[in-house]
């Protein structure tokens, strides 16, 4: 049964009960003996022409949902509807032409060219891949694509080692934009770059949006890049999604603990103020075995004793503002 956080309004991808669990085999049979616990039951949805921020700690799964949401993982259970087709029960030619319009830009601008090919050729690929119009004009869409990003048309005879990081991620900007998609996953786009790079990449990303109408998911860490960027934030704890709710709400009046938490981390850009600092006990505890209840309660300053016996239902405690918190609903009341 889908889960309710699901939002009135133009819908492009709609994402119900997802679940990704990493079978973990030993011995000399390899038999699966546990299974780490990677996306646990996540629904959302995305609205056309919004940027839809996710944050979390590391390991948290977010890369694996918007991997799974374009099936470059195989999802365990669940099912991710693009433009109302279910992406996950596709047959092959129709996966292949849905790709076109779902598109994905990877965190390490290093790993994910081809050092063999010049930039110009990777960024035609998926031009070559749809077979989309001649020879000359995959060049030339090639070229326009580079001139969007700040590069220049001798760039694309040029390797990927000849280029700085923040020129990598602008080819991989491009190699995503080649095909005109209507939806990007952004995984931590500007993570592996310098700060002074990073602004560069982001007003790329936002001009590039407003000019094809794209749609985001932006993967971060960096709560700040996250509300720069975002229209709503939707924040992941070992697994699962506990706060979703619009940018300016989310950073005005979080309501679970760990939000909270990630809050009080941010830089404050005054030397005389100061945070007052939620410091969590404790580990992340593994997916391999998340705790029972809330999975957040072993570290969370205000858990109740129904924290540790029941998991908290995803729900909306204020118009558009969804939590997961047995204090959060409690305080609501």
């Amino acid at each position: 049964m889908p889960n309710t956080a699901i939002q009135k309004g133009e819908t492009l991808v709609e994402v119900n009960n997802l679940v990704k669990y990493f079978p973990v085999r030993a011995g000399l049979l390899q038999r699966v003996i546990n299974h780490v616990k990677a996306v646990d039951d996540v629904s959302f949805i995305v609205r056309k022409g919004e940027t839809l921020g996710m944050v979390g700690e590391s390991g948290c799964g977010k890369t694996t949902v918007g991997r799974t949401m374009l099936r470059l993982v195989e999802p365990t259970s669940g099912a991710v509807k693009f433009n109302g087709n279910d992406v996950f029960t596709m047959k092959a030619a129709d996966l292949k032409a849905t790709r076109r319009d779902m598109q994905i830009i990877f965190q390490d601008p290093y790993a994910s060219l081809d050092p063999r090919l010049p930039i110009g050729e990777s960024v035609m690929e998926g031009l070559h891949i749809h077979k989309v119009g001649t020879r000359r004009e995959r060049v030339d869409i090639m070229l326009e694509t580079l001139k969007k990003v700040g590069l220049e048309d001798y760039h694309a005879r040029r390797y990927p080692h000849e280029f700085s990081g923040g020129q990598r991620q602008r080819i991989g900007i491009a190699r995503a934009l080649a095909l005109r998609p209507q939806f990007i996953v952004c995984d931590e786009p500007v993570s592996a770059l310098d700060v002074s790079i990073q602004s560069q990449v982001l007003n790329i990303l936002k001009d590039l949006q407003s000019e094809f109408g794209l749609t985001y998911l932006f993967i971060a860490h960096n709560l700040s890049v996250v509300e720069h960027v975002s229209d709503r934030v939707a924040v992941m704890y070992l697994g699962k999604m506990v706060e979703l709710t619009t940018r300016e709400e989310l950073f005005r009046n979080p309501l679970h603990p760990y939000t909270k938490a990630l809050m009080s981390a941010i830089p404050v850009p005054n030397p005389r103020l100061r945070r007052d600092r939620v410091i969590l006990k404790g580990d992340v505890p593994s997916p391999l075995n998340p705790p029972r209840g809330c999975r957040f309660h072993p570290r969370c300053p205000v858990a109740i004793e129904k924290c540790s016996q029941e998991e908290p239902q995803f729900k909306e405690l204020t118009p558009e503002h969804w939590v997961a918190c047995w204090v959060a609903e409690q305080n609501a009341q």
